[in-house]
């Protein structure tokens, strides 16, 4: 089978806000078409917004009986601090700063307008091309992108 597109889907109550945000953290382009709204970026990739009018956004950290979260993005920045600005003055959450600010290896932790959790990351070596990602608060590998669009993949 081979795959021909990718498209990360997040559902939203607001197609606008949600999609206005993504645009605006990576640089990307908002198609609106009625129920679906897509944000498009230089490096080829996608992110679809589909309404969701009964939207539960997860908890995070996961704790307590409300919807725990499933899946987040993590994104590669060169500036942790730079990224927390531009991510709160677009109207995201941060939901918990990096454990220690002082180590080369960290990440903040986020939520969207709509809820949805991500990661800003920094690492030591170019996105990508380290072997170990950061210490996680979840298990599994993973992939993220750079706020480019590039891909950060980890093997």
């Amino acid at each position: 089978m081979r795959i021909r597109q990718t498209i990360v889907v997040l559902d939203a109550p607001d197609l606008a806000a949600e999609s206005a945000f993504w645009a605006g953290l990576l640089d990307g382009e908002v198609h609106a078409g009625g129920d679906w709204h897509y944000v498009s970026f230089d490096a080829g990739w996608q992110i679809g917004i589909q309404p969701a009018p009964d939207f539960v956004p997860p908890e995070w950290p996961g704790e307590g009986p409300r919807q725990q979260q499933q899946i987040h993005l993590d994104f590669y920045v060169d500036d942790l601090d730079e990224g927390r600005e531009r991510v709160l003055a677009l109207g995201g959450r941060l939901l918990q700063p990096a454990a220690d600010p002082t180590v080369p290896d960290r990440f903040d932790v986020y939520a969207d307008p709509a809820g949805h959790p991500f990661c800003l990351c920094v690492a030591s070596g170019e996105a990508g091309a380290t072997t170990e990602p950061p210490r996680r608060l979840s298990v599994g590998r993973r992939r993220g992108a750079a706020l480019d669009g590039s891909a950060a993949a980890v093997p």
